[in-house]
């Protein structure tokens, strides 16, 4: 792709980044296939390679509207077209690049504002959980875009003592909406990696991993939070005190291992965050190699067929397609395949409430085919997957770390 960029784009670093990334683009429009926004509304303008012609154009000098701002909101930054493009084209980077550049050029409606502001400071607060117990009394009176985000209350159920005697230890993420809204998928993990001989902690003075800031317009608190984190999670791991930080929320996983690529122009943190990327792992990661292990102990009591949906940001920001399904076969469980996996569910953080239609569409179509396998479970790694598919549908949705944990339960009355 040819470009000629305005004076101020060609001496800025994030205009000459997205000058070498659009220069990769060959406009063969294979990203139009597997982009899900494309395949809801069919407009080139919501497909990856309008929303690269976008861009290009701001930074050669053309002003932005609000409908080129509309355009980037509805990108649901799932990289499925990162996985499809042959020329490798970094979309996610570009696309952020260019988020940042219209925040700054494009003032958003007042009521766009109070929201997407609303939606960051609430669930990053300390108080999100009263507020969640609140929602969960007055439920039947909330809007239904509201409503459909509440689930119902997992305990925690009770934790095991004295995991710190394991010679194994890892860092578990805490600060984020997940020990609120489903306390139960870190109890899990945390049962089922001392049933492996591998003990859990929190390091003090971590908080939420960014992903919530960065994606709603507040990309400097999101880099303080991910210095914050670097800060309380690294010495942990360079003093050999843990092997690695866990991740059971997919998106998580996702920003922390990205930690490097958004530090890398901080004196002070671009080294620490590279090294700090090397330590991050999927708990099917950790999990995977100890299946003969486990396996025993939850054979009798996993469901009959189980699909799994594999988060956007586990196959196609991370890399990780098939791990977690070798995994869970390894384990014992009967896998029931369907159609079109590698679509986005349409949950993506927050985008379920800021494109309820789009994400609504999106969600009613990936439960369609995954209905067609006739499933007894859906299990994914994800806490908005998982969230914004139970609200479509009767079928259980939950971690597998979950469904796992009760396995090893059951096992142990049985």
């Amino acid at each position: 792709m040819q470009t000629n960029l305005a004076p101020w784009a060609r001496e800025s670093r994030e205009g000459q980044e997205a000058d070498a990334i659009l220069r990769r683009c060959v406009h063969c429009g294979f990203c139009l296939a597997t982009c899900p926004t494309y395949q809801v509304l069919g407009d080139e303008r919501d497909s990856p390679r309008g929303r690269i012609y976008l861009i290009k154009q701001v930074l050669e000098g053309q002003q932005p509207t609000q409908a080129t701002q509309l355009h980037l909101d509805r990108c649901l930054t799932c990289r499925n077209c990162e996985t499809t493009c042959p020329s490798g084209v970094q979309y996610g980077d570009l696309v952020d690049i260019g988020r940042g550049l219209l925040e700054k050029q494009v003032r958003r409606p007042l009521k766009q504002r109070f929201v997407r502001g609303l939606l960051r400071r609430a669930l990053i607060s300390p108080l999100f959980g009263s507020a969640l117990r609140m929602g969960r009394m007055v439920r039947p009176l909330l809007p239904a875009v509201l409503r459909g985000k509440i689930p119902d209350a997992r305990p925690a159920g009770a934790l095991p003592s004295g995991t710190e005697r394991h010679a194994r230890q890892v860092l578990l993420l805490a600060g984020c909406v997940q020990p609120a809204m489903m306390p139960s998928i870190d109890a899990a993990t945390i049962r089922v990696l001392d049933a492996l001989g591998i003990g859990t902690r929190f390091a003090a003075g971590a908080t939420c991993c960014g992903a919530i800031n960065f994606h709603l317009d507040a990309q400097e608190e999101a880099l303080a939070q991910m210095r914050a984190n670097i800060d309380a999670w690294l010495p942990l791991l360079e003093n050999g005190e843990v092997e690695a930080i866990v991740m059971n929320a997919s998106g998580c996983g996702a920003m922390v291992r990205e930690y490097a690529h958004h530090l890398r122009a901080d004196a002070e943190y671009a080294d620490k965050a590279a090294r700090l990327v090397g330590y991050v792992k999927d708990v099917a990661e950790l999990v995977s190699p100890l299946a003969a292990q486990l396996r025993p102990l939850i054979e009798a009591g996993l469901p009959e067929k189980t699909a799994f949906h594999p988060p956007c940001t586990l196959q196609h920001w991370q890399g990780l397609r098939g791990v977690s399904e070798r995994m869970l076969a390894d384990l014992g469980f009967r896998l029931a395949p369907f159609t079109e996996s590698h679509l986005c569910c349409g949950s993506a953080g927050t985008y379920s409430v800021l494109q309820p239609e789009i994400s609504r569409n999106l969600r009613d179509r990936k439960l369609g085919n995954i209905g067609a396998a006739q499933p007894d479970c859906i299990v994914s790694s994800n806490i908005g997957c998982i969230g914004h598919l139970q609200g479509g549908t009767q079928t259980p949705v939950r971690h597998w770390v979950e469904v796992v944990d009760d396995a090893i339960q059951a096992g142990k009355h049985s």
